[in-house]
């Protein structure tokens, strides 16, 4: 696949960054933060937009599943993405990598004086060597905590840097026919060149500590496509998948934009 400009936007989800105990899984946000430092020392430009601050509060509160009440979501946001970052901040460090944190509202991508200001905070870190970490503002905005998820959000960043590629990390290998984990006969898809015509197997929403599903993922495929960007989905169980990605090799479900 063409990097031209070794510019990748990776978004990952709760589902990725959480047990289902709703503990951190360290190993795999480890596993995050080598990969990535590692395309970053290669010279590649990384942009991480990361789900997962309500679902880590949830697991630091001892709490099951999801309030359903929007002020008490907003409040475990806040102590989520605090933990969040520190971790990722530590992890990051380990690998000779500086993150800087971007907290994002719709008015900020919206408003075209605060989309230009957003868009040169991104160019500027990103010329200084940081990775950006990117989460919509869950303590001042309600639209992820009640209607979306992050994975259209991590393609409208994608636009807004004119990343070559973005790369969504789900549950699963990639889309299927049928859900796989209701039919072990399902087949992945390895490409997708019309998003109408798989709109019917989208299924539902995702895990109980989280918001997305595979719904989410192909409105951020058209968000993407739709400004000439490809979005390949792959399975969060094995970041090193990327490296695929850098080499040319075919793998997840690919959603080629013309």
């Amino acid at each position: 696949m063409d990097l031209k400009n070794k510019r990748i936007v990776v978004k990952v989800g709760t589902s990725s960054l959480t047990h289902s105990t709703g503990k951190m899984n360290l190993r795999r946000i480890n596993d995050l933060a080598r990969v990535l430092s590692d395309l970053r020392n290669q010279g590649y430009e990384v942009i991480l937009v990361s789900s997962g601050a309500i679902g880590v509060a949830l697991g630091k509160m001892g709490l099951k599943e999801r309030p359903k009440d929007t002020k008490i979501n907003q409040s475990l946001a806040a102590i989520g993405q605090c933990e969040l970052m520190s971790l990722y901040d530590k992890m990051f460090s380990e690998y000779h990598n500086t993150v800087a944190q971007i907290l994002l509202t719709r008015s900020d991508v919206d408003i075209e004086k605060r989309r230009k200001h957003t868009t040169d905070t991104f160019n500027t870190l990103l010329d200084m060597g940081i990775i950006p970490i990117v989460n919509e503002n869950d303590t001042v905005s309600v639209e992820e905590i009640e209607f979306g998820d992050n994975d259209s959000l991590s393609a409208i960043v994608a636009k807004l840097v004119g990343a070559d590629i973005l790369v969504l990390f789900s549950d699963i290998d990639g889309l299927f026919d049928s859900d796989p984990h209701d039919n072990p006969d399902a087949q992945l898809i390895s490409r997708v060149e019309d998003i109408g015509k798989v709109r019917n197997i989208a299924g539902g929403a995702g895990t109980h500590l989280g918001t997305g599903g595979m719904v989410t993922k192909l409105e951020a495929a058209r968000i993407a496509n739709d400004a000439g960007i490809s979005m390949l989905i792959l399975n969060g169980n094995r970041i090193e998948a990327l490296y695929d990605i850098i080499d040319g090799k075919k793998v997840g479900t690919l959603f080629k934009a013309y």
